[in-house]
């Protein structure tokens, strides 16, 4: 119960610690940097270097409806299924509505909206929420929950 309590007030203690904005900035532009990028290869159809935003791990989870993939490599099959077999296309990606909160110096929390523009004209779109890590090869995808039409 002691070393609860104490953790508790530890918690307290750094809750009130403010993130240097420096710090904050720093975070916001290499995180949306890395999503710009994503979308960049998405749009030339180059789902080898989206998947570079993702944290190449067994542990990556991806969350999409009432799905649950585990682990970047099933990531990667999932999304070649679902916008690269036949009867499927990529189409054109684009991210809005970004809202980076920075958690800490190497981990932040992304809100967003997606849409693709399908040469049918139609428009699929959807939400996400994503959490970033930052490793030694760059900030990374470790947590992505979408959701759309």
């Amino acid at each position: 119960m002691t070393k609860l309590i104490a953790l508790i007030m530890c918690f307290l203690a750094t809750s009130f610690i403010t993130f240097p904005a420096q710090a904050s900035d720093d975070v916001q532009i290499a995180v949306s940097a890395v999503l710009q990028q994503q979308q960049t290869a998405w749009n030339r159809h180059d789902l080898d270097a989206f998947m570079l935003g993702y944290w190449n791990s067994p542990d990556l989870t991806f969350f999409s409806g009432t799905n649950r993939t585990s682990g970047w490599q099933p990531t990667l099959d999932r999304y070649r299924k679902s916008y690269q077999s036949e009867g499927h296309e990529m189409g054109e990606l684009e991210f809005s509505d970004l809202d980076i909160q920075p958690l800490a110096k190497d981990a932040a929390f992304v809100r967003g909206a997606w849409k693709l523009t399908l040469s049918n004209g139609k428009t699929p779109h959807g939400i996400f929420t994503l959490i970033f890590r930052k490793f030694p090869d760059g900030w990374k995808i470790v947590h992505d929950h979408t959701s759309g039409e």
